[in-house]
């Protein structure tokens, strides 16, 4: 799937099954050792550091979601749990559109202030407003996501403090030394949108799920948080099934679970066939459909293999 008219442009296309590569492909001026963007797929990783802090004791999901900005006395915010903000169902007010002049808060976030995101990403999300009572309207927000990695920071430090914790907890263990996450300047992993990785290292990611939490024997992550990742809990307004920062995937085998970015990356994890599937690239949200059952027909293959 090179791309074309009908797909816009596919920068990688790498499938790994019982743990080789059988496809990898690379667009234009990109190799294996080129760094591409998560967009959204960052969202994913975040559930995984999310995952580590709760297997350790240290973040508990059906608690009270630790923020500043709702701990003001009869703030009806303060009833949100973490597991609202994982499950995009905190209630709060959030336009996703990312569309410039349509009052998006998505863009306002990350690109408003010279095309350099705000300060305080999650104290920016932190600030709207209740739309809706927790708990109960799945509303997909990079915001919300931006809250979620506050709260990691708060756990394991900001900034530097931030970086290595996940370079030794979750990004090396699993072997992705290419990650590049972003930070704002407060230091908050700007985990709505920005880690940077090889198409190989992306894969790796989807194999620790792949693999219910394991790397070569070692369990990094718990089967039961695993699972989080794979039972829906809700949909968009497209009918997209959402999950806790992961999505169901659309028309492959049941069992088919994927990272999904803006412009049509996607780490797709699929149990029964042993194999992860990673498309990068630049596609129009219009032919996001096209994209998806060119991905299906790759994946009907490896069935039939």
């Amino acid at each position: 799937m090179a791309g074309g008219d009908s797909l816009g442009r596919t920068d990688a296309l790498l499938v790994r099954r019982h743990g080789r590569n059988v496809i990898e492909l690379y667009g234009e001026g990109i190799d294996a050792s080129s760094t591409l963007k998560s967009w959204s797929m960052a969202k994913s990783m975040l559930h995984a550091a999310v995952g580590l802090l709760v297997d350790a004791g240290r973040l508990d999901p059906g608690g009270p979601a630790p923020v500043p900005e709702w701990s003001r006395p009869r703030d009806p915010r303060a009833a949100i749990t973490l597991w609202d903000l994982l499950t995009m169902r905190p209630g709060l007010r959030w336009n996703e559109d990312y569309v410039v002049g349509e009052g998006s808060d998505v863009i306002e976030m990350l690109f408003a202030r010279d095309w350099e995101p705000v300060a305080d990403t999650g104290g920016f999300a932190a600030g709207k407003p209740l739309a809706s009572a927790p708990g109960t309207v799945t509303n997909y927000s990079s915001g919300t996501s931006n809250i979620v990695s506050r709260i990691v920071a708060g756990v394991v430090g900001p900034g530097a403090e931030y970086e290595s914790w996940l370079r030794n907890e979750l990004f090396g263990p699993i072997g992705m030394d290419s990650a590049t996450p972003r930070f704002d300047e407060v230091g908050t992993w700007i985990a709505s949108s920005y880690c940077f990785c090889t198409a190989s290292d992306f894969a790796r990611f989807g194999e620790l799920y792949l693999h219910e939490g394991l790397v070569g024997g070692h369990r990094l992550l718990s089967e039961s948080w695993v699972d989080t990742a794979r039972v829906a809990t809700g949909a968009d307004d497209e009918g997209h099934e959402h999950t806790a920062h992961w999505w169901r995937w659309e028309g492959g085998p049941p069992d088919g679970y994927n990272c999904s970015g803006y412009e049509g990356q996607y780490t797709i994890v699929l149990p029964s066939l042993d194999a992860v599937v990673v498309r990068l690239g630049q596609t129009p949200t219009e032919l996001r459909d096209n994209v998806v059952g060119e991905l299906n027909g790759v994946i009907r293959d490896l069935g039939a293999a």
